[in-house]
């Protein structure tokens, strides 16, 4: 039988290979932990703060972070003050357990029993996975408290005695598909679908004006209207991708003029760019509908 030849490697050479292979293969990555998902969330897509945290100029109140003191008024409809949700014992949640405080998020019910009523979009929290809840959960309890006495919101209309049976077993779609996981996050994240269809009877119409825009906010800033934002040419068809990033993430047109509140532009800069297309593209999937006139 025929020997077979072996090559023999120097030791030192060897040696090389073994230590480049450390040196080429990539770190394990870190898994996520709950309250760094419940950071990015609440700090980008969420924007809890966005009505929670008292807003300068400049942007979120320094120091005053999910302390309260926000107003939405709809005419005939709300006088609605934005409740502190920091960790304080007295004027916030500090005496709220994590369950209180889940429930009170994905469904509407507070320790005592009372109902949360609008502006909170309790229907599309209701969507909210559990994983993503569990960190948003996290984080709300991770802020400083801080002692802010906020009044009662006041209801014209009659809230519903509850939103339905609890939400339970959540999971929210994967991120590699696309178009849900967009829909997951302008939906039961960030709520974007609460404020662009008008209302009917103090609520949206999401049956027949989906996106369509036209729904007036008074706040400190005077008054805004929501815009269009669906695939139609009163809205987003004719601007491009790269258009409707800048303007979610920064909150100014290309002619220099600015979004008002309540957009939160100044929390969705922070958004992943992964994240702000899927966003772009579930937009671009809505029915086109012409604005009301």
């Amino acid at each position: 039988m025929q020997a077979i030849n072996r090559i023999k490697i120097p030791s030192t050479i060897a040696a090389y290979f073994v230590a480049a292979s450390f040196l080429f293969t990539s770190p394990p990555v870190r898994a996520e932990t709950s309250l760094e998902r419940g950071a990015y969330l609440m700090n980008s897509i969420v924007a809890c703060g966005n009505c929670h945290t008292p807003q300068t100029p400049a942007g979120p109140a320094p120091g005053m972070e999910l302390a309260g003191t926000y107003l939405i008024e709809e005419k005939g409809v709300f006088t609605a003050f934005a409740p502190n949700i920091t960790p304080d014992p007295e004027t916030g949640i500090g005496g709220w357990s994590e369950m209180d405080l889940k429930k009170a998020i994905r469904d509407g019910i507070r320790p005592d029993g009372s109902v949360i009523g609008p502006p909170m979009p309790i229907g599309l929290y209701k969507g909210i996975s559990d994983q993503d809840l569990d960190a948003i959960v996290a984080y709300v309890r991770s802020v400083p408290p801080v002692k802010n006495q906020v009044q009662r919101s006041l209801y014209q209309i009659p809230l519903p005695p509850n939103y339905g049976p609890p939400a339970a077993n959540v999971q929210a779609p994967s991120s590699d598909d696309t178009l849900a996981y967009g829909a997951y996050l302008a939906g039961p994240l960030g709520h974007c679908i609460e404020c662009h269809p008008p209302f009917t009877d103090g609520h949206p119409d999401y049956a027949n004006r989906l996106g369509a825009g036209g729904v007036e906010f008074i706040g400190p800033w005077g008054k805004s209207v929501s815009a269009n934002i669906t695939p139609h040419a009163d809205g987003l068809k004719a601007k491009t991708d790269d258009y409707l990033a800048s303007v979610i993430t920064t909150g100014k047109r290309p002619d220099g003029s600015t979004l008002k509140p309540p957009m939160g532009f100044s929390y969705y800069r922070n958004l992943r760019q992964q994240d702000l297309a899927a966003i772009i593209g579930y937009l671009r999937s809505l029915p086109p509908l012409p604005s009301l006139r």
